[in-house]
């Protein structure tokens, strides 16, 4: 026990590949992709020319959002981080370690808007564990594991990018943080949004996933006729996303920071909660790179699906940094994100009972 306060959220990276990575029990010879940084899944060998592809995030309850709500941006999360894979979700395992205070009443609400919403989404829950526990509350109430099967030539990881690669980035910074931010305290928010920029704010909780963004995205073509690496902007935001992405597939990332898209509503959000937007929760932003001959086919998909995109920069050849073009001039070269601020700005919001 060291008496210091660990910071809320993600482990540094440091600490990853010094305490995490190192160790992962047994080796075993079909697991192609296993947990390395930028990498939200794992990719298992099959045989017969499959994959399996997996990954696992936490479940949780937003009490502004509601348990219906809740449960459904729960279930896109971690649908989201299987289809940067370029493979549809098919079953799921769920673990709740529910707070005491979450009765039976609020269990059922919370279940039944999960299941219909992996219903939606193709997903067939098989088998998970139910428990009520002293200590729990509703930050995380548990943990979902997602699975599906493609074709071992077909699935895609951030380690593909490579350089001549573009970088498109959809929707833009801080959607998770606005969406939130906007449903926590409208009030403070619509003293500088105004009551239309509150809705419109609140409308961004709809586009908390990139199912619908890798979707279009891989109907294109991928690898080489295509996307050649998918990736989503969750805790540390588009920058931390853009350096994670960079760190995985050994490159650097070129990109111009004026081309990234920030809405006004982003921008007000995070001014309010004290955060910067581009190192923000922004789960719903997708970035992708793409091979230079389909990168118009991309944005046209993207554009089809009716979701907003931008190409933002370029793979070039260096080591896993990114190199930030800035509006006023110069060039920052980034090699290790900021911690997200999302998680001590929201729990001040709740702690002050903000509205």
């Amino acid at each position: 026990m060291t008496g210091l306060r660990s910071p809320l959220g993600k482990i540094a990276p440091g600490q990853f590949e010094r305490v995490i990575a190192p160790h992962l029990g047994a080796e075993r010879s079909e697991v192609l992709v296993g947990p390395r940084a930028g990498q939200d899944s794992a990719i298992v060998k099959l045989g017969g020319g499959r994959v399996l592809a997996v990954t696992t995030d936490p479940l949780s309850v937003v009490p502004a959002l509601g348990f219906e709500a809740s449960a459904r941006l729960s279930c896109h999360l971690i649908a989201s981080d299987l289809w940067t894979t370029g493979i549809a979700p098919a079953w799921a395992s769920i673990t709740f370690n529910l707070p005491p205070q979450m009765d039976d009443a609020d269990l059922e609400t919370y279940w039944l808007a999960m299941s219909d919403e992996w219903a939606r989404l193709g997903v067939s829950v098989v088998t998970g564990h139910t428990g009520r526990y002293a200590g729990c509350d509703y930050s995380i109430i548990g943990a979902g594991t997602v699975m599906g099967v493609g074709e071992e030539s077909g699935y895609l990881t951030p380690a593909m990018a490579s350089p001549g690669d573009r970088v498109i980035v959809t929707k833009g910074c801080a959607i998770e943080a606005t969406a939130i931010a906007a449903w926590l305290f409208p009030k403070r928010l619509g003293a500088k949004l105004g009551p239309e920029g509150v809705v419109r704010a609140r409308a961004l909780l709809g586009q908390v996933s990139v199912v619908a963004d890798c979707r279009a995205a891989v109907r294109v073509g991928v690898r080489e006729r295509g996307v050649t690496a998918l990736h989503d902007a969750t805790e540390g935001g588009v920058l931390g996303g853009l350096l994670e992405l960079a760190r995985a597939c050994g490159h650097d990332l070129a990109v111009e920071r004026a081309r990234v898209p920030l809405t006004p509503e982003a921008r007000a959000a995070c001014e309010v909660f004290g955060t910067d937007p581009y190192w923000t929760l922004s789960e719903g932003t997708l970035i992708a790179t793409v091979r230079p001959a389909q990168v118009t086919a991309v944005l046209a998909a993207l554009a089809a699906a009716e979701i907003p995109a931008a190409e933002v920069g370029e793979v070039v050849p260096g080591s896993g940094a990114l190199r930030l073009a800035e509006p006023g001039g110069g060039t920052s070269r980034l090699t290790e994100p900021r911690p997200d601020p999302y998680w001590p700005a929201y729990q001040r919001a709740i702690d002050e009972s903000w509205e």
